[in-house]
């Protein structure tokens, strides 16, 4: 899988910092948020690591929605954990972004185990559900605009009913909606609704 780091100035073997976890949405890469955000000068006066992963799996051998539409399968994995065939063998997402990346990460680069996850659109629902059923590993939980209830909109619903077949108890497991209302939430909880933008 491939993913992209920042990592600030101050970060060493001396000085390990604190990092983000950003979580991009259908169609995008690991690069999209790092090219696009202009987060980088922020990221570096704050001492803050940035880390994005891909958004599926691909390479050979990897499938892709069998109508080559956008919203499934390569650039949309949902960030759960498929186990449906084709797909179950690849897109493990969930475990990908709870456990390998973080792994990874705190092995090879200056960075503390001290993190936050954010994302947007279907990063917001990953970020949320990811956040949400791991409150001790993340210091903070964000999300831009997220598919909240993918169980409600034809995108969560083509992913859902495909990575994780016909039965809804699973489809419950990864919706930020029902993991909210079904869990003891340890920790304080922000919404803010952007009324108007500015011209």
């Amino acid at each position: 899988m491939r993913f992209a780091i920042f990592l600030p100035p101050q970060a060493s073997s001396d000085n390990p910092v604190p990092v983000l976890y950003w979580l991009s949405g259908l169609t995008c890469t690991d690069e999209n948020f790092m090219q696009k955000a202009a987060a980088f000068e922020s990221a570096a006066k704050l001492g803050i690591a940035i880390v994005a992963p891909d958004t599926s799996p691909r390479g050979e051998g990897v499938p892709d929605d069998p109508e080559g539409a956008y919203d499934f399968g390569l650039g949309a994995g949902f960030y759960l954990n498929a186990n449906q065939k084709p797909w179950k063998q690849h897109y493990q997402m969930y475990s990908y972004v709870v456990d390998e990346l973080p792994a990874l990460i705190e092995k090879h680069f200056p960075v503390s185990d001290v993190r936050s996850i954010s994302g947007h659109s279907m990063g917001g629902h990953g970020a949320l559900t990811i956040g949400l059923k791991n409150q001790d590993r993340y210091r903070s939980i964000s999300a831009f605009s997220p598919i909240t209830n993918p169980m409600e909109c034809p995108w969560g619903i083509k992913a859902l009913s495909n990575y994780l077949g016909e039965n809804k108890a699973s489809w419950k497991s990864m919706t930020p909606a029902a993991c909210w209302q079904s869990m003891v939430l340890n920790c304080q909880f922000w919404l803010t609704k952007v009324t108007q933008m500015a011209s």
